[in-house]
């Protein structure tokens, strides 16, 4: 989240006003029992600056991982119906992406094989228990003012999520952001995704942030973080079950995120 704006210096107060507000709480104090003397916060930690490392060491000039920052792809066969992002079908939109990578969902060695064999189960008859379509959410996470589709799917049989999100660009459907994981709780705020994830060390948890960045038109990954949570006995990282509450079926209707 954007950092809070700094507070201008206020203008200088005249002396009545000045006079009168110290006399209130000089009254306010005396009422309450309370000498008004300031009282001491404890010690404070001597600050330390940081310590360069290695200074000779010729920085690198290209990252060694790719972490897929600013990547968007536009999703074909998906048309948006006058630009109304709430009008698109989720399972489709689930659908055109097993279309564009066969090798991920179709298959008996596509690790995702799951995922396409029960998509069919999202349509009207399916088993609805089984679509691996989980309900959308809508909000405006670009910043333009029209609501942006977060959307979910289990990546079965592994206990991973995937969560894209999706915004429609010159009348076309866009996918923006793309995270494949363990997910034990997913949030909005303001313009980002916060995922969290279960660790295999006790008491911690995995929590990374995607950013929506105006001028790469892309959410960035801005945060990638370790906390302690001390809520679980036994960390259990990519191995927990996904968020339950599959989407019925392509014909419900879409929920607002709360």
């Amino acid at each position: 989240m954007p950092p809070s704006r700094p507070r201008r210096p206020g203008r200088p107060v005249r002396a009545v006003r000045t006079t009168a507000a110290v006399a209130l709480l000089l009254a306010t104090a005396v009422a309450c029992g309370d000498t008004g003397a300031l009282r001491g916060a404890g010690a404070t930690p001597t600050a330390t600056s940081p310590a360069r490392l290695w200074p000779s060491l010729s920085p690198a000039a290209s990252p060694a991982y790719d972490f897929d920052e600013a990547d968007t792809e536009t999703v074909k066969g998906i048309t948006v119906p006058g630009d109304d992002i709430h009008k698109v079908d989720p399972v489709a939109v689930v659908r055109a992406e097993i279309a564009a990578h066969p090798s991920d969902y179709e298959g008996a060695k596509a690790p995702y094989r799951g995922t396409g064999e029960r998509i069919a189960d999202c349509e009207k008859g399916g088993d609805r228990g089984a679509c691996p379509v989980l309900k959308p959410y809508y909000r405006d996470l670009t910043g333009d003012g029209r609501d942006d589709l977060t959307l979910g799917f289990r990546l079965l049989p592994t206990k991973m999520t995937a969560v894209r999100v999706y915004t429609v660009e010159k009348h076309k459907l866009v996918q923006v952001m793309a995270n494949d994981d363990a997910v034990s709780g997913v949030e909005l705020a303001g313009h980002s995704v916060i995922i969290r994830s279960p660790s295999e060390l006790a008491g911690y948890e995995y929590r990374v942030q995607w950013t929506w960045d105006a001028d790469q038109k892309a959410m960035l990954l801005t945060h990638d973080e370790f906390l302690r949570t001390g809520s679980r006995k036994h960390g259990v990282r990519r191995a927990t079950p996904a968020a339950p509450g599959a989407l019925p079926s392509s014909s419900a209707s879409p929920s607002a995120t709360p």
